[in-house]
């Protein structure tokens, strides 16, 4: 162990008590932010109250990798990054002041392509290959070209066209002096047993620009372990398990001991050593046995707990998994994680932000504006029968013909076909209500059950009466773990449909709900977020409140989120977005003018904007609006028309209606480019943007004081709190590329010397400092009382008064201790009574005598909010809100 990683203590630092963070930083590494940039925050996020940086992968991704998820080496700390020594200067850093380290894991796939030497020994050996079962191939798929082969779809254009075209070619490899396959850049390997026959030949008898050496070069290939081709065959014809319906993300078999233990040994070490501190399990749903998966991890970090450096934290192992859960789905406690990465948090305050009554004005001006009539879930349906029909009809297939040969097995379900089998397994697939069961696993889940069973419902609903007998047939194959009495071919079978089932449901219902389905759907767009389901509105207080007791008692140390690498809007643009259900008739009939006088911005001749993505490009622009940018900044309206236009081109193609990744539209993307340009030009349409922007200017205070309350439920409520890098000040970022930007901590590490007061603070609202100093002064205190925020239980508090529906409250207790939340809910129009020029601040005015019951706590004596630095009285066991909002937005009181 290098000892340089633990120095000496100095006077005043502290070092890491604890494997469970307090709060976590999450940073994006690549190679424009290595570890060495990482390092030199480190001060600043010690001085704002975070105890773990939490990082994106750091094992040896792809070269010029932005995220780190495409692994080609698992034993590789990436050298991109700063490489190991890199890594142990970063974490020296973080124990002098007192901080650990969380890092990402992905155990399901890996980055394709000749960095990675598993990979490539498979297409060079094929199954010879030692690592030929670390991937997760079908070596003998219906397809006979294809037996002993894998599928490499990763040419432009047809074999046949690139092969005429001479793009494929026998080139010696710049690096070994190997012979290999070239195709522009991409290289692929030649098997050994082919060397001596390219040693015998000319140069040019590979030529494939010649009818005789295009001859030799197709013979050459058809002896490969391979088969190189279109890129648009993988959907249909991949025998291998890709991450989602990405080709270059291949599958890997984490059950299977040895490739676990490969893949495991460098985090595993890293540990034991103290350079993490715990692990956040990427797509958790993508492996085979995921409960079993998490005890392998639990039970390996455990016991190298004895063993680890003096100055790190020798108690439980933090983990938490990347999980998107449906609506009261729990997450198993027999996995013994801390819980999830934060989607659950971040869709239940996203809800909690919007006004139930704003509900029925948005859906018919969405329903009138777009045609669409459907919910969000029959929506979503359609998309699903389709990815299965397209995208996953591969996988489909495969599990199809593991289902056939289990029907021939029996005389009483021989004569099921093919052809039927897939019908019916399609209607399950569609009507299939969470990512996936856990069938098979140690521990039987009662949910697994209800989620087949709603499945059956809706599948019945669509099928034939003839059809219903298989339904039930492969709801017990698929929903049920093979019994004793099978021969061991039919349970081995058995467990290979359950399995690979499950790995299809999650995929297929990522793709639909969220790379589909949120692109297509615009009734309100900050309900469009990872771990959220659209066709769910809102949730009020009591919801809210039961969703937090719920986690709290089953995860209290799960992650907290409200912004992530994934998210599809930031969380202060999904927060001003919120407070369209609140100013529900201005909206629309800013809407309404801007359709009617924008028609004359549209191009003539030629596709033009449709009215749905005409009108989610309208919600785009009001929730990513810079709170400083004027129209008469040429440079700000061209960088937010850059940015803006960024997102519609992804949004067209997720959403594969006008244009798609596959086949892009060109001619529809560039007028619905060239209307937003037109939009967003002050010449052309100087009235629009000047009403836009005085929106913005009225409503956003409403959105920014949604989004200060979001940040403190974030930072007080049960679990770990979570800020994603640059989240510290206003966040109106959308989807990746976007909300990856590089981060200004010059302005941070400012930020930390400032002392503004509260008013100050208030007035310039729009700079962010506001939501900087919450996050800052709610850290101190949970940084000052760990266990009141760890430990504490959370108890609703009752408001009573003129705007008790306005507010929302909570106490935190732990022995004699407590504190004390409050923060406006639905206040939009008591925002608006500050006057012409509103701040996220309601006036105490406003607040008449709405008071919070603070009976069970205190019932006289006074509280002092960390956040404003004032006392407010307890009378009675009352606390009157406006005099604990008097000077600050939202309220942290303790004794």
């Amino acid at each position: 162990m290098n000892g340089s990683v633990f120095p000496a203590r100095a006077a005043g630092q502290g070092i890491v008590a604890c494997g469970v963070p307090r709060a976590t930083a999450r940073l994006q590494f690549h190679a424009g932010f290595p570890f060495e940039a990482a390092a030199a925050q480190v001060g600043y996020f010690r001085d704002l109250g975070i105890s773990h940086l939490y990082a994106s992968p750091i094992t040896r991704a792809r070269p010029g990798s932005m995220h780190g998820y495409d692994t080609v080496d698992y034993g590789c700390v990436s050298p991109e990054l700063g490489g190991e020594e890199g890594l142990r200067r970063l974490v020296a850093r973080l124990r002098e002041h007192g901080l650990g380290l969380i890092v990402d894991i992905v155990p399901n796939h890996m980055g394709v392509g000749k960095e990675n030497a598993w990979w490539w020994s498979v297409l060079k050996l094929g199954r010879a290959s030692p690592y030929a079962e670390f991937f997760d191939i079908d070596w003998e798929p219906a397809d006979l070209a294809l037996c002993g082969k894998v599928l490499a779809p990763f040419l432009g254009e047809q074999y046949g066209q690139v092969l005429a075209a001479g793009q494929l070619s026998v080139r010696l490899d710049e690096e070994t002096g190997e012979p290999v396959i070239a195709y522009f850049d991409a290289r692929f390997p030649i098997a050994p047993d082919c060397a001596a026959e390219i040693a015998a030949q000319p140069p040019e008898a590979y030529d494939a620009t010649r009818p005789e050496g295009r001859a030799r070069l197709h013979a050459l290939l058809e002896r490969q372990h391979y088969r190189l081709a279109w890129w648009r065959t993988a959907a249909e014809e991949i025998n291998w398990r890709r991450f989602f319906e990405v080709s270059d993300l291949i599958g890997v078999r984490v059950e299977r001991e040895d490739t676990r233990e490969a893949i495991h040994a460098l985090p595993f070490r890293l540990y034991a050593e103290g350079l993490i501190d715990g692990v956040r399990v990427d797509h958790i749903d993508g492996l085979a046995d995921p409960e079993a998966y998490c005890r392998y991890l639990r039970e390996n970090l455990a016991a190298l707990d004895g063993g680890r450096p003096a100055g790190c934290p020798r108690d439980v192992p933090y983990i938490v998994v990347e999980k998107i859960l449906a609506s009261d789905e729990p997450l198993p406690a027999s996995w013994r994680v801390q819980g999830t990465t934060g989607y659950d948090f971040m869709n239940d305050v996203g809800a909690l932000l919007h006004h139930p009554e704003g509900e029925a004005r948005l859906t018919a001006q969405w329903e009138a504006v777009s045609g669409e009539a459907r919910g969000f879930r029959a929506l979503v349906l359609d998309v699903r029968r389709r990815l299965v029909a397209q995208s996953f009809a591969g996988e489909c297939d495969a599990l199809v013909r593991i289902l056939h040969r289990i029907a021939r097995t029996d005389l009483a379900t021989r004569d099921w076909g093919a052809p039927a089998i897939r019908r019916v397994l399609t209607e399950l697939l569609v009507h299939f209500p969470v990512y996936r069961t856990y069938v098979g696993g140690e521990t039987p889940l009662a949910a697994d059950e209800v989620a087949m069973g709603i499945a059956c419902k809706g599948a019945r609903q669509v099928l034939r009466r003839a059809d219903h007998g298989l339904l039930e047939l492969l709801a017990q194959w698929l929903g049920q773990a093979p019994d004793a009495p099978a021969t061991p071919a039919l349970r081995a079978w058995r467990r290979e449909a359950l399995r690979r089932f499950q790995q299809l449901t999650a995929p297929l219902a990522a793709k639909s709900v969220e790379d589909t389905g949120f692109y297509r759907y615009g009734r309100l767009l900050s309900r469009n977020e990872v771990g959220s389901d659209p066709g769910v509105f809102s949730l009020d207080a009591e919801g809210f409140h039961r969703k937090v007791l719920a986690r709290a008692a089953r995860f209290p140390d799960a992650m907290l989120a409200t912004a992530t690498h994934d998210h599809k809007r930031g969380e202060d643009a999904r927060a001003r977005l919120a407070v369209l259900s609140e100013f529900g008739d201005e909206w629309l009939r800013l809407v309404g003018a801007w359709m009617r006088r924008h028609e004359a911005l549209k191009a003539r001749e030629g596709p033009r904007p449709a009215p749905a993505d005409e009108y989610m490009l309208y919600q785009t622009l009001f929730g990513a609006w810079p709170l400083d940018l004027a129209i008469a900044d040429e440079a700000g309206i061209a960088a937010l028309a850059e940015r803006v236009g960024e997102w519609q081109t992804k949004s067209l193609r997720e959403a594969k209606l006008r244009s798609s990744w596959v086949t892009p539209a060109d001619e529809y993307e560039q007028a619905c480019d060239a209307f937003l340009r037109a939009v967003l030009d002050p010449r052309r349409n100087g009235r629009s943007l000047l009403e836009l922007s005085a929106f913005v200017a009225r409503a956003g205070a409403a959105g920014a004081l949604n989004g200060l309350a979001q940040t403190l439920l974030r930072l007080s409520t049960p679990g770990v709190p979570d800020l994603y890098q640059g989240t510290e000040f206003w966040d109106f970022s959308l989807v990746d590329p976007d909300n990856r930007r590089p981060v200004d901590y010059g302005r941070r590490r400012a930020a930390l010397a400032s002392d503004a007061d509260c008013a100050s603070l208030v007035a310039n609202w729009r700079e962010g400092h506001i939501k900087f100093e919450l996050i800052r002064r709610a850290l101190a205190l949970r940084q000052r009382d760990p266990d009141l925020f760890r430990r504490g239980d959370y108890l609703p508090l009752a408001a009573h008064g003129d705007a008790r529906d306005a507010v929302l409250a909570f106490a935190r207790r732990h022995e004699d201790r407590f504190a004390v939340a409050i923060v406006p809910l639905h206040a939009s129009a008591l925002v608006l009574a500050s006057g012409p020029s509103p701040v996220p601040h309601v006036p105490p005015g406003a607040w008449g005598d709405t008071s919070i019951d603070l009976s069970g706590l205190v019932r006289d004596g006074a509280l002092r909010n960390v956040l404003d630095g004032r006392s407010c009285a307890v009378a009675g066991g009352t606390v009157r809100v406006a005099d604990a909002l008097a000077a600050f937005p939202v309220a942290l009181m303790h004794a």
